[in-house]
């Protein structure tokens, strides 16, 4: 079994299995290549070949443990017919989704064809893996939770505060849960596809869970979490799924006691072995190199993954080595080379 898929199943494998968030990315030149043919944002990810290349770039440069398609949280708003773009140095820009027509308009029915050239994406990349030699890598499909992705299109893009979601929750509880309804609903059904497409390991991002109240994380994290990971369960049992509660602190042991993930993604803020020690036996725990350290790289770099690999080490928990977020185009590759070689040293 691959290395992964035997860590999320329980087994405390050592060294640990390894791969990053935004492995494929602006940081190396050979994606830098593909993004400079491409017209726009959206049609990279919706051109199969070009998405499953970029998925690609990195396992063939590193040999990471897994790979993970290469795709955008915000696909899934984009395939209900929700507008979405991209600015350079802008981040998305998307329709402030503010009333009760802003959620009639989203079209579950819409989905599977829209999103259909990235499942394509998915049976290239796993076809891609056996065919150049990399059969023992697992392929990791994902989507945003849907409280992260009703922030940006509440907000219409990024925020400092995400106030005007937070507004929603509180001031329109009922349209806001149609709209938290509708996300659910439809990420069920993007995953599950992805599964049936080839992907091995689900990931659940849920980036801006830590803005919330506890009350309020409850109700639209750990609420659709639990619904998203008990229907794929049924779907898919042996698909295991990670979620990524970011900024939770200590309600990440609430988060995957409730929703029964496999595995559960730590932010670079996280005490990991605080934290670890709270969750349930045999949750994997993810995580949790600053980003930061790794663009340092030398013995910055080196200290703090030192650290990490020693709670982990001779314990029974499962773990996964990961950053606490993804990596940034500032990133020197030599440094994530450099990284892999002090994770696989044990």
């Amino acid at each position: 079994m691959k290395r992964l898929l035997r860590t999320l199943s329980g087994e405390a494998v050592w060294p640990p299995p390894v791969w990053l968030m935004r492995q494929a990315g602006r940081y190396l030149p050979e994606y830098r290549a593909v993004r400079g043919g491409v017209k726009d944002f959206v049609t990279l990810c919706t051109t199969p070949e070009l998405a499953a290349e970029v998925t690609l770039q990195p396992i063939r440069r590193y040999g990471f443990d897994a790979a993970i398609l290469f795709s955008d949280i915000l696909m899934l708003p984009w395939a209900l017919g929700h507008g979405l773009a991209f600015h350079e140095g802008e981040g998305p820009v998307l329709p402030k989704l503010r009333d009760a027509s802003g959620v009639a308009a989203l079209d579950p029915s819409r989905v599977a064809a829209r999103v259909a050239p990235i499942m394509e994406a998915v049976r290239l990349v796993r076809a891609g893996l056996r065919r150049e030699g990399f059969a023992d890598t697992a392929l990791i499909g994902f989507a945003g939770a849907p409280f992260t992705v009703a922030c940006y299109m509440v907000e219409g893009g990024g925020s400092k505060d995400f106030a005007a979601v937070r507004g929603m929750a509180y001031a329109q509880p009922a349209l806001f849960q149609r709209l938290m309804d509708v996300l659910t609903e439809a990420s069920i059904e993007y995953l599950s596809a992805q599964v049936a497409a080839g992907a091995e390991v689900l990931m659940l991002f849920d980036s801006w869970a830590g803005v919330l109240s506890p009350m309020q994380f409850w109700a639209h994290v750990i609420g659709p979490a639990k619904r998203i990971v008990a229907a794929l369960k049924h779907r898919h049992p042996d698909v295991p799924i990670i979620g990524f509660p970011r900024l939770a602190a200590t309600l990440a042991a609430d988060y995957a006691a409730a929703s029964r993930v496999n595995g559960v993604g730590l932010d670079t803020a996280s005490d990991l072995p605080r934290i670890a020690s709270m969750l349930p036996p045999s949750t994997a725990v993810q995580g949790n190199l600053d980003p930061l350290a790794l663009v340092a790289g030398g013995e910055a770099m080196a200290s703090e993954t030192a650290a990490i690999m020693a709670v982990m080490r001779g314990g029974r928990r499962p773990f996964v080595f990961n950053l606490g977020h993804g990596i940034v185009p500032q990133t020197p590759p030599e440094h994530v080379a450099a990284l892999l070689e002090l994770v696989r040293a044990g």
